[in-house]
C-alpha cells in the first residue's frame, strides 16, 4: 500500500494511525476555531497526526427543519480561518459536482458522503481537483464493491485516495460494522479509515433526528484499530447534547485524550504483529 500525503504527514504505508476529528457541522466560526485548537492540543500531546473535519452543509439531514450549516461560501471562509489559525489540514464533504473546485481551494481532503458513494459525476469532479479524495462506503455496499468507486477516481489520474468504513444497514434504523471489512478494503491498495461515530448512528430512529449509541465509541474504535486501519474518524464536541448535528453519537471532547492514547497502544501492537506475520502492508 502506498501512503497518502496530507500536509506534513502521511496516512497508510505502515505509519501510525492518524485522527480525523471535528464537529459534524460548522456551528459558528468561533466554535470551529476553538474546537480545532483544542483538538490540536490533544493530538500534539498524544503525538498523533490530525485532520480537522467539519461540514459546511449537511444535505442529508433526517428532517427539513434540521440545522444544515452555514452553506458553501460562509462555510469555506470559516474553514479557511481554521486552517490559518491552526495550520491543520482540512476535510469537508461535498454534495454537488460544482462544489469540488471551490472547496479544493481550501480543503486538503474532499469527502464523498456514504449516501453519494455511487454518484459518478460527484466523484469525478472531486478526483479532477487533484486533492485527496476520501470516499465513505455506502451503507448499502459491500467492501469489495468499493473497487468500482476507486476505479472512477484513478481513471482521472488521481491516486490520493482514502476509503472509509462507516457501517452497513442491518434491518431498520440500525448499522453494524463487520470487522472483515477492514482487511477487505485494504485489498484495494489504499489507506483505510474507520468512521467510528457515524457507525454508531441509529438512522431515523429519533423523532425526526438520527439517534445514536455514543456509549459504544470506545469498544468499537478499539476493535477497528485492532483489525487494522490507517486512520480513525470521530465527530467530537465539547458538549454533545448541544451539538447541532449528530449529538447522539459524538464523542465528548474531554474523553478524547484517554481514548486516543489507548488506540495508539492498540495500533502499535497491531502494526508490530502484522509486520511479523507479513499480513498488513
Amino acid at each position: 500500500m502506498k501512503p497518502v500525503s496530507i500536509g506534513s504527514f502521511a496516512v497508510g504505508g505502515g505509519n501510525p494511525i492518524a485522527l480525523i476529528a471535528g464537529p459534524c457541522v460548522i456551528e459558528s466560526p468561533a466554535h470551529a476555531v476553538d474546537l480545532a485548537l483544542a483538538l490540536k492540543e490533544i493530538a500534539e500531546k498524544c503525538e498523533t497526526s490530525l485532520v480537522f473535519k467539519a461540514s459546511y452543509d449537511k444535505a442529508n439531514r433526517t428532517s427539513v427543519t434540521s440545522f444544515r450549516g452555514p452553506g458553501l461560501d460562509s462555510g469555506l471562509r470559516t474553514l479557511a480561518e481554521v486552517k490559518a489559525r491552526t495550520r491543520l489540514p482540512i476535510l469537508t464533504d461535498i454534495h454537488e459536482p460544482f462544489h469540488a473546485a471551490p472547496v479544493a481551494e481550501v480543503a486538503d481532503i474532499l469527502q464523498i458522503p456514504a449516501f453519494l458513494s455511487r454518484q459518478t459525476d460527484l466523484i469525478v469532479a472531486a478526483a479532477r481537483t487533484g486533492k485527496v479524495v476520501n470516499v465513505k462506503k455506502g451503507q448499502f455496499l459491500s467492501p469489495r464493491d468499493m473497487r468500482h468507486v476507486v476505479a472512477k477516481i484513478t481513471a482521472e489520474g488521481n491516486e490520493s485516495i482514502l476509503v472509509t468504513e462507516r457501517g452497513v444497514s442491518f434491518g431498520y434504523n440500525n448499522l453494524v460494522v463487520d470487522m472483515r471489512a477492514f482487511p477487505m478494503l485494504r485489498e484495494l491498495g489504499y489507506p483505510v479509515v474507520f468512521d467510528v461515530t457515524h457507525s454508531l448512528q441509529l438512522p431515523g430512529a429519533g423523532d425526526g433526528v438520527t439517534a445514536g449509541l455514543a456509549e459504544y465509541i470506545e469498544p468499537l474504535a478499539s476493535a477497528g484499530v485492532g483489525a487494522g486501519v490507517d486512520a480513525v474518524f470521530m465527530e467530537v464536541h465539547e458538549e454533545p447534547a448541544r451539538a447541532k448535528s449528530d449529538a447522539a453519537n459524538a464523542l465528548r471532547l474531554d474523553k478524547l485524550e484517554a481514548l486516543l492514547r489507548k488506540l495508539k497502544r492498540i495500533d502499535a501492537v497491531a502494526r508490530e504483529s502484522s509486520v511479523e506475520s507479513g499480513v498488513r502492508p
